[in-house]
């Protein structure tokens, strides 16, 4: 299939029409309108610096469901005895600032660029991003940061620093959308952890059911 081109109309194709790879569009802005009306669609932009704004709409989608979500008995004695403390969008800055700085394995700099950085702290001060974040001794640790799109919420990058802190910060978030109702972690990109602890593949049309809650 054909990648569109956006230009300044606030408006996306729909996400079925996205390739094999899942790109959908090129062009647009990183506007908070336009970021809205993308996670509202179950649209999301990636792109390295110096290229154009991609968007993306995998299908078919990895995803988390928090009622699936398992944990080992290794896995639970660590939440039960943690030395950890957690806090819900105290370092929203610092946690994109360690995502972005994070060396990941097999990728060459960072597809956090500084107009992302900027967009995603912009959704933050509206109320439409939060993060996670774990401390050890009054040193953060391990975050997660992502988009609330109601009855989803999408994962955009996550930091550890210190062992099984990472792992933490993830039992929180799904804690986290037991507590307020969201069904359905938007994991974006397929990770042997996220599958250990029942993230899947599920096709792009029941995520957009789900996000637009048709079912």
């Amino acid at each position: 299939m054909a990648v569109y081109l956006l230009n300044e109309d606030l408006a996306f194709p729909h996400p079925s029409l996205a390739n094999r790879d899942g790109l959908l569009a090129i062009g647009g802005d990183l506007s908070i309108e336009r970021l809205l009306l993308a996670y509202s669609n179950g649209i999301f932009p990636w792109y390295n610096p110096g290229d154009e704004i991609m968007w993306w709409a995998p299908n078919p989608r990895f995803v988390l469901f928090p009622e699936k979500y398992k944990t080992s008995k290794t896995y639970r004695a660590l939440i039960r005895n943690n030395n950890f403390t957690i806090t819900f969008n105290e370092a929203f800055h610092d946690v994109i600032a360690h995502c972005k700085s994070k060396k990941r394995k097999d990728q060459h700099g960072t597809w956090i660029t500084k107009e992302m950085k900027s967009a995603y702290i912009n959704l933050h001060k509206k109320g439409f991003a939060m993060s996670i974040e774990v401390w050890l001794d009054d040193k953060l640790v391990a975050g997660l940061y992502g988009v609330d799109a109601g009855n989803v919420f999408s994962g955009e990058s996550m930091f550890h620093s210190v062992n099984n802190a990472g792992k933490i910060a993830v039992y929180y978030l799904v804690e986290y959308c037991i507590m307020n109702k969201i069904r359905l972690i938007d994991v974006q990109m397929h990770s042997e952890f996220f599958e250990q602890i029942g993230a899947e593949f599920i096709p792009l049309s029941q995520y957009l059911h789900i996000l637009q809650d048709k079912i």
